[in-house]
């Protein structure tokens, strides 16, 4: 099984193939030189590193082409059967490219990856029918709708109000502008009965947040006290479930002043 990685520019399909293909194509346009423009089959809306589930077809070609940003390269793996494979061309003007499978092509779907010019990855998987020509329009989704940067606090909160606040968005699991989000889990400690794991952590400049999941391994029911599960330069804490049943899980919410600490975040 061999994986292709297909640059922009390069003809991506057998020359006698693409050509056979493209001699059908420059003599229908002849003809229609004059016809209104065809209509978009889809046009869809996917974020970065998303799924593009569309339609490609059976007996032509199909188009896929990006709104203000032109295909980089395509990955795709090859394979053994050549009549089960399918092929893709780059149109470097424009910076689109064209689908075609292989006559008695069997399989319902193809699948590969694309990476554009300013960096965004799709991953495509395309079900395969009709005889007709296709085209897939696609935006980004970031791009169109741009994500809000997060909530803004006002200036001389409170520590009180400010922990508050903090719990609610990490809770919420909402950004809050001016805080740096991270969530990744770290090891478990085991402290008695219980396991430990931080598993996210917002960090300000004055304040830092952090989610801390709490598993009782125990036989019996554990009730957790906040002044046990915080470490001593705690401003806030908030568990959402004190009282833990064998093999329960809750999640607490800490909040401490950074190391650096010297102004609103």
């Amino acid at each position: 099984m061999a994986i292709l990685e297909l640059s922009a520019g390069a003809s991506l399909a057998p020359r006698l193939w693409w050509a056979e293909r493209a001699l059908g194509i420059a003599l229908v346009s002849a003809g229609l030189a004059t016809a209104a423009p065809a209509y978009a089959d889809q046009t869809l809306l996917v974020a970065d590193n998303g799924t593009v589930r569309c339609e490609a077809s059976a007996k032509d070609l199909t188009r896929i082409s990006l709104k203000d940003d032109q295909f980089a390269s395509v990955s795709k793996v090859q394979a053994p059967n050549p009549a089960d494979d399918f092929q893709v061309v780059n149109e470097p003007l424009r910076g689109d490219i064209y689908l075609s499978v292989a006559n008695g092509f069997s399989k319902p779907t193809i699948s590969f990856f694309g990476t554009t010019r300013k960096g965004f990855v799709y991953k495509f998987i395309c079900a395969v029918g009709g005889s007709d020509a296709r085209q897939v329009f696609i935006a980004n989704a970031d791009v169109e709708h741009p994500r809000p940067v997060g909530e803004t606090w006002p200036a001389g909160l409170s520590p009180q109000d400010a922990s508050a606040r903090l719990i609610a968005a990490m809770y919420a699991q909402k950004p809050i502008e001016g805080f740096d989000i991270t969530w990744r889990a770290l090891v478990p400690v085991n402290i008695d009965t219980l396991v430990v794991q931080m598993v996210g952590q917002y960090v300000g400049a004055s304040y830092t947040g952090k989610l801390i999941k709490i598993t009782n391994r125990g036989t019996r029911p554990v009730t957790l006290a906040e002044d046990k599960v915080a470490p001593a330069d705690a401003i806030a804490v908030s568990i959402t479930t004190p009282r833990l049943a064998p093999g329960e899980a809750t999640t607490a919410f800490i909040v401490q002043r950074s190391a650096d600490a010297g102004g609103q975040p």
